[in-house]
């Protein structure tokens, strides 16, 4: 049997709407002349106490949408096309018509509504350079670019890969950078730079990573090949680099006592017999000003030391005193530069922080 409302009265008063009950159509129904509120909760609240009958209508205040409980679960409707993200330093000035969000520390990009394509960059964390006399450059963080990359309602994690340690004065080699994260795209860190000796042949090859880590110098043997980059080879800024992201292998280190320079995004560490420089990075003009990040870090050696690569790179030390090896950048993913010098042992540079950037249209 069909359930019925019957109303006697219904006092029409200033500011309120009327209900009108009709049986004169083909499907009989309410008709609302005027507004009607509906409960407002959280997806949190929603999740933990609002009854699931179907046809149960909501807003939902997190995604700032009305939703419906159908067989399949909440579904949303209405205009959802406006788009709101939270995370990470949001900058809405240096670059024109954008938002821009900067994470320099782990986080969560959350995105409240809408979709939209954003550009993100990912750059893991460089290398450290390589410990004793002529340490090998460490090699930059993997560089990720892209420049269409979905996304919709949701949370995508962010981690933001920290810097190898420097290799000790004893004799060893640097700390790998760690990983940069963004969602399911993963920007790995540099390989460390091989640790260097004189007079003693055990100095190390570099290690692998997002970019190879420079290998060794020594006096009485070689050469010590550099690390291989995992990741796809170096490309041109501005253009979207592939999921495992831009990287190249570092240099050898060689005889007598030159140490390879780290590779980077843009291009591969030099060989120690000719100045083991560290490659290059790669620009982007994600946050409205061209910035060149992970380069590789230069080589250490007797004399005449390793440049760090353009994008952050460490120098690489070298004399007698040797002043200390150069670190990788804060926030750039580069390599540090190997030790240098003859006599005391000296450390390693520190490899760069990575970062995770984001930016999309406002409009």
């Amino acid at each position: 049997m069909a359930s019925e409302v019957r109303v006697n009265q219904i006092q029409n008063r200033s500011g309120l709407g009327t209900v009108t009950f009709n049986e004169n159509v083909s499907h009989d129904g309410i008709k609302v002349q005027g507004a009607i509120g509906i409960g407002s909760f959280t997806t949190a609240v929603r999740n933990a106490g609002i009854g699931t009958d179907v046809g149960t209508i909501i807003y939902n205040s997190t995604n700032n949408t009305g939703e419906i409980y159908t067989p399949t679960g909440w579904q949303a409707f209405g205009d959802n096309s406006v788009f709101t993200a939270t995370g990470g330093t949001l900058d809405t000035t240096s670059r024109s018509g954008f938002n821009i969000h900067t994470f320099t520390d782990p986080g969560t990009f959350t995105v409240s509504s809408g979709t939209k394509s954003i550009e993100v960059l990912i750059v893991g964390g460089g290398g450290g350079g390589g410990g004793h006399n002529t340490g090998g450059g460490g090699g930059a963080g993997a560089l990720i670019f892209k420049s269409n990359y979905p996304v919709s309602p949701g949370d995508y994690t962010v981690t933001r890969g920290g810097g190898g340690a420097g290799g000790a004065p004893g004799g060893n080699n640097g700390s790998k950078g760690a990983n940069s994260v963004f969602g399911d795209l993963t920007a790995e860190g540099g390989g460390f730079g091989g640790k260097g000796v004189t007079s003693t042949p055990n100095a190390s090859p570099g290690g692998p990573g997002g970019s190879g880590g420079g290998g060794g110098g020594d006096d009485t043997a070689g050469p010590y090949p550099g690390g291989t980059g995992n990741a796809a080879s170096g490309g041109t800024g501005g253009s979207a680099s592939p999921d495992s992201g831009f990287g190249n292998p570092g240099g050898a280190g060689n005889v007598p006592a030159e140490a390879g320079g780290g590779g980077g995004a843009g291009g591969a560490g030099v060989l120690g017999s000719t100045s083991g420089n560290g490659g290059p990075g790669l620009a982007y003009s994600i946050n409205g000003t061209s910035v060149t990040r992970a380069g590789g870090g230069g080589g250490g050696a007797n004399s005449g030391a390793g440049t760090g690569g353009p994008g952050g790179g460490g120098n690489g030390a070298a004399g007698n005193p040797a002043p200390p090896a150069g670190a990788g950048t804060a926030l750039t993913g580069s390599g540090g530069g190997g030790a240098g010098g003859f006599g005391t042992p000296h450390p390693g540079g520190a490899g760069g922080s990575g970062i995770v950037i984001i930016a999309y249209p406002t409009a």
